[in-house]
């Protein structure tokens, strides 16, 4: 079980948010670099980037300077979403060095340009379903759709997408557990590797995830849980190791 986590950029600041609510923001660091640095330092061996203004529709330049400076300053891997919805954005990114770069809108709206990004990047592109009461949301959750989450994870895995971020939203942001069984359902229902996310409060949910390991979830994002101090990115990363 891979431990990843999360700098959430709003402003060019690490943030958190509270199921996706922009009203909900808690500020950790002015200084998201440095925040990655800690997380890497502390043993990480890969780190979820967010652009929530991309993914909000709104001025994002402040969050990719920051991005630019974690690629150059902090040598691990680094998954970036939020706002990519173009394949120039993909190829920016891929040019900058993101590692895994993640699509949600495009994958529901767009399909057509999804196999073509796919086609083009192969394993650097990861899905992220977004899903609200199991439907699938977009636009930075504020629009739900009709689509069932399991129903998008088979119709991805079709395209040849070979790994889905599976964000609960109602969890994200609240420590109270993960979805594990949402979780698992959409691993066993697309056959591809999973990353949970969203609702991580203490070990035990670590531990809950590493019981549907062979799934296919091989991995988990983990956000306020580290920052509120709830438990350490190094205990977390010896109960993975397990």
């Amino acid at each position: 079980m891979i431990i990843i986590p999360a700098i959430d950029l709003r402003g060019g600041r690490c943030v958190r948010l509270v199921q996706g609510r922009a009203a909900d923001e808690t500020v950790y660091s002015e200084n998201p670099v440095a925040m990655a640095r800690r997380w890497y330092d502390a043993g990480a061996e890969i780190l979820h980037v967010v652009n929530l203004d991309g993914a909000m529709g709104k001025d994002d330049r402040d969050n990719l300077k920051a991005l630019e400076r974690i690629l150059y300053e902090v040598d691990i891997p680094v998954q970036f979403g939020g706002g990519v919805r173009s394949i120039d954005d993909v190829r920016r990114l891929d040019d900058l060095g993101a590692t895994r770069i993640v699509l949600g809108t495009t994958t529901l709206e767009n399909p057509v340009l999804l196999e073509h990004i796919v086609g083009e990047f192969a394993s650097t592109i990861v899905v992220g379903i977004d899903a609200r009461e199991g439907r699938v949301a977009v636009r930075g959750w504020e629009k739900t759709s009709s689509v069932e989450a399991v129903v998008l994870a088979q119709k991805v895995a079709d395209m040849g997408v070979e790994r889905i971020v599976f964000t609960d939203i109602d969890r994200d942001g609240m420590m109270n557990g993960v979805n594990v069984e949402s979780t698992r359902q959409i691993a066993e229902a697309s056959g591809v590797r999973v990353t949970a996310s969203g609702g991580v409060g203490s070990l035990d949910d670590v531990a809950a995830l590493k019981e549907i390991e062979s799934y296919g979830v091989d991995s988990v994002i983990i956000g306020k849980a580290l920052y509120e101090c709830r438990f350490t990115l190094e205990d977390a990363l010896d109960l993975a190791d397990e």
